[in-house]
């Protein structure tokens, strides 16, 4: 699963996979294999990474984190890719679903030329073995629908495309 932290002012998306000792995790281009967390108490915890273990202590406050390892503390804040991929360029934003990650197209809602609201599920989508519903971001008309049940897409595809017709 693909997650967003902001660091000291800079950006950095983390994909985390599971793998057979723990969770594969890529930053930029470097893999790094095995990563554990073992939580053992209230904001105390060990991280594991390719074999080397570190204690941690930790606090969390709603979407931002303190971390304090090896000596360091940092402040984490957490970026909700759905949310981020809401608030990220408006006005494609309006007539369109996008994909928040990616994944498969379980099943869809909705048809061509079919009236919907804002919020109205129109299509939930797999991913990760996580099911998500994918709502409408506005009122309006469904126009076309780029993936059928059972085809896969990526993270930020349109997956519906709607019209302002019948507004």
């Amino acid at each position: 699963m693909n997650h967003s932290f902001e660091v000291d002012g800079a950006d950095y998306e983390v994909w985390l996979s599971p793998c057979k000792r723990g969770y594969r995790l890529r930053l930029r281009d470097k893999v790094i294999a095995p990563v554990a967390f073992s939580r053992q108490a209230d904001g105390r915890g060990v991280l594991t990474i390719a074999g080397e273990s570190e204690p941690v202590r930790f606090a969390i406050e709603g979407e931002t984190i303190h971390v304090h390892i090896g000596g360091r503390t940092r402040i984490l804040h957490y970026r909700d890719p759905l949310r981020a991929l809401a608030s990220s360029n408006q006005e494609a934003r309006h007539l369109v679903a996008r994909a928040p990650m990616p994944g498969v197209v379980v099943t869809t809602r909705v048809s061509p030329g079919q009236p919907v609201s804002a919020g109205m599920a129109l299509m939930m989508i797999e991913s990760m073995k996580l099911e998500t519903v994918i709502r409408s971001p506005e009122d309006g008309v469904v126009d076309r629908i780029h993936f059928k049940e059972g085809e896969s897409f990526e993270r930020d595809a349109v997956l519906i495309t709607l019209s302002e017709e019948g507004r």
